[in-house]
């Protein structure tokens, strides 16, 4: 008799929505969203223990992570959680871009980079098609006049466009595109190295000092 194939548990806390998901194909056997500015480590642990627990026994499962880009802090967080869980399990653990987790099929994604610059990204059913691209205000402004469907997962609509769509990591989509993925795909990902999607390099202040005197007793 053959094995069943494994569940797909998706996490994402690269918002201040966190999402998570367990997925059996086309059904859901546990789904939970909570809001969180910068606490994801003090709520994500109650819903993980019961998306485990909606595992089945003797079901195993791929674990599949939203990289971002968004919070650093939530990124790193679902990765260590995950990695935690995989480590006692033995399931495979995997990353995505948060950003090509909708249920609309084709987007372009418009997201702030910061430090006055903004992305542009394409995804098709779940895969980036065109990796994001750093721009001006004023460049990101005339791809978006010229039509298209557009979505942000910022907080807010960047530059106040109000074709751009606010939009969530959709964890049950991630799962259902994990579940569907061949095995080979789900290995080699596996063995990629889990870490933030970055948009720009570190930004680092350098102080103007070499240090300061410490006052004496």
């Amino acid at each position: 008799m053959s094995q069943p194939s494994p569940l797909v548990l998706a996490l994402d806390l690269s918002t201040s929505r966190g999402a998570l998901a367990v997925v059996d194909g086309e059904e859901v056997l546990f789904e939970s969203t909570f809001q969180s500015e910068r606490s994801h480590n003090a709520q994500v642990f109650a819903p993980l223990t019961e998306a485990l627990a909606a595992i089945p026994q003797g079901r195993s499962a791929v674990l599949v992570i939203g990289t971002g880009p968004g919070s650093y802090t939530g990124v790193r967080i679902s990765i260590a959680a995950a990695q935690g869980v995989a480590l006692s399990r033995g399931w495979p653990v995997l990353g995505w871009p948060s950003i090509a987790t909708s249920k609309v099929g084709t987007y372009s994604v418009l997201g702030d980079a910061r430090r006055g610059q903004y992305y542009h990204a394409v995804v098709e059913f779940g895969r980036m098609v065109q990796a994001p691209r750093l721009m001006i205000a004023e460049e990101a402004a005339s791809l978006v006049e010229a039509g298209g469907t557009w979505l942000t997962f910022d907080a807010k609509v960047p530059l106040g466009l109000d074709v751009v769509t606010l939009a969530h990591p959709d964890v049950v989509s991630l799962g259902r595109l994990v579940s569907q993925l061949p095995e080979n795909e789900v290995i080699s990902r596996a063995e990629e190295p889990l870490e933030p999607f970055y948009l720009q390099e570190a930004f680092i202040t350098v102080a103007r000092k070499a240090g300061k005197q410490v006052p004496s007793a």
